[in-house]
């Protein structure tokens, strides 16, 4: 049985581990809500954005030429990972590292790895690459530490040049979708080409009335790309939420978990001081009937 000492130390030693991951659940509660903030501010424009493309095309009665819509036989794929730089969140980097290797599983076995094109956005999957021995054109650790609208700028706009030129055929992307503070889904969301879906009411007419300049084509053409930024920003975003949402709940688990070693460490030492004392009294007692006889 460990000695009183020892146990007072891991008593000291728990505590201060509680308050640790105390401190890291009220920051990264602090940092989730700042990060739905900006979440819900952002999905009304990219809704209402996807909204007004998707009803002008429901209007028109011909089909307009829109080269990042073309679904095409895919020769090269790229993928991309959404993870975080920083541990002590979960399994949030277990379940997108498990996807992407899914993923590239998929795609190296049906188009070979030269055709399989690797970004990444985070330490710890670029970690996971290289022990997998996938080979990464870059990682943009930037992202998944504070994503922004003009890196998803950037990055849309590198991507929709390599499609137009046919470099490649397709890019999806694999993050976490923020559910709720205890729930983020991993999910593969295909991003290019870009579907886009029709409204759910075709019947309604009170979105009929459109007036464009210059033309049908130039101005779809115009739309699509900022619609694909905004869908890139909201994965972004998304995938912030949920990592801060996991660390959240992770360090809340944590503090829980020392709490009960904690009193469990407590009444152990309890036990341990008694039997400490009753045996001291035994010796006591015993040595005064020794004396008496």
């Amino acid at each position: 049985m460990p000695s009183l000492k020892e146990i007072r130390a891991r008593i000291n030693s728990v505590a201060s581990t509680q308050k640790i991951t105390n401190a890291m659940k009220m920051v990264s509660a602090a940092k989730l809500k700042k990060a739905e903030s900006t979440t819900e501010r952002f999905m009304p424009y990219k809704h209402k954005l996807h909204e007004t493309l998707s009803n002008y095309l429901n209007t028109l009665e011909e089909t307009l030429n829109i080269p990042l819509c073309e679904k095409r036989q895919v020769k090269k794929v790229v993928l991309m990972a959404f993870s975080s730089n920083n541990g002590l969140c979960g399994v949030y980097n277990a379940n997108i590292n498990k996807l992407l290797k899914e993923a590239y599983t998929e795609y190296t076995t049906q188009l070979g790895k030269d055709n399989v094109v690797v970004y990444l956005a985070g330490k710890k999957v670029g970690d996971y690459a290289k022990r997998m021995g996938i080979t990464v054109v870059k990682n943009l650790l930037e992202i998944s530490a504070k994503p922004t609208y003009e890196d998803a700028c950037t990055l849309c706009d590198l991507f929709t040049k390599l499609f137009l030129e046919g470099s490649i055929d397709k890019v999806e992307l694999i993050y976490n979708h923020y559910k709720n503070t205890g729930v983020q889904i991993p999910q593969r969301e295909v991003i290019l080409p870009l579907q886009v879906a029709m409204p759910d009411n075709t019947n309604d007419t009170s979105y009929r009335d459109y007036i464009v300049e210059p033309s049908k084509e130039e101005f779809v053409n115009e739309m699509v790309p900022k619609v694909l930024r905004t869908n890139l920003f909201s994965i972004m975003l998304d995938a912030h939420t949920a990592e801060h949402g996991a660390r959240t709940t992770a360090m809340h688990i944590a503090s829980d978990n020392a709490e009960q070693l904690s009193q469990e460490l407590r009444i152990a030492y309890n036990k341990a001081r008694q039997e400490v004392i009753t045996n001291e009294l035994m010796d006591i007692v015993g040595g005064a009937e020794a004396l008496n006889g």
